[in-house]
């Protein structure tokens, strides 16, 4: 592909992000993104096919730029208070970028369009996986690291993410009660990393003992 082809590409997929985040998935169309990237409506047919590939394409590039944004700041986390002061930051961020709304949007129109579920579920995979990697760091300074499955979490707090912003459209007081809840079990977890070895393998051998049972 030409540097120019590349340079289209480019605006094109920039401008379907811009186009979600200030006009919504409802009034998001090819004169629409054309207008917001300044280039001709036919480039979209010619670079990705169809409006749904395009908005798939931005989908991934977006999640590639987001994730990128953060991933020194969480190889510098070293607790799980920190990883949860660090989300609810993120979270905040996000949402004022209008990141999280988008998500959403792409999330409940993948539920009847293919490409944009596989898009979404890609782009959350690149979170999931820089989050798996901090969880699977901090929790193996824990007694929980045998009992805890850091790839389930990290899918769960991907979950979480986009439903905490749903459940402040309607809550906002119940929202920030989940958070908090969140905070004391990291806060918890800390304490439990804390203890000295003797009380960090009574824990351990208690836990393996209840699991089994």
């Amino acid at each position: 592909m030409s540097a120019s082809g590349g340079a289209t590409r480019l605006k094109l997929l920039d401008g379907a992000l811009r186009t979600l985040v200030e006009q919504g998935i409802a009034k998001t169309s090819a004169r629409s993104i054309a207008t917001t990237a300044g280039v001709n409506q036919a480039l979209i047919f010619y670079h990705f096919g169809s409006v749904d590939e395009l908005l798939a394409a931005a989908c991934v590039h977006g999640a590639e730029q987001r994730v990128s944004r953060y991933r020194e700041r969480l190889a510098t986390l070293d607790s799980l208070t920190e990883l949860l002061a660090f989300a609810r930051a993120m979270h905040a961020e996000e949402r004022a970028a209008g990141q999280v709304a988008v998500l959403g949007q792409l999330l409940a129109a993948g539920q009847t369009t293919p490409a944009l579920a596989a898009a979404t579920s890609a782009g959350l995979a690149l979170w999931i996986h820089e989050l798996e990697a901090v969880l699977t760091r901090l929790l193996a300074a824990t007694p929980l690291a045998a009992f805890a499955d850091p790839a389930g979490l990290a899918r769960a707090a991907a979950a979480s993410f986009v439903g905490i912003e749903l459940y402040e459209g309607v809550d906002p007081e119940g929202a920030g009660r989940a958070l908090d809840s969140l905070e004391q079990l990291a806060v918890l977890a800390q304490s439990l990393q804390e203890l000295g070895p003797l009380s960090q393998r009574a824990i351990t051998y208690g836990l393996r003992h209840h699991t089994r049972g």
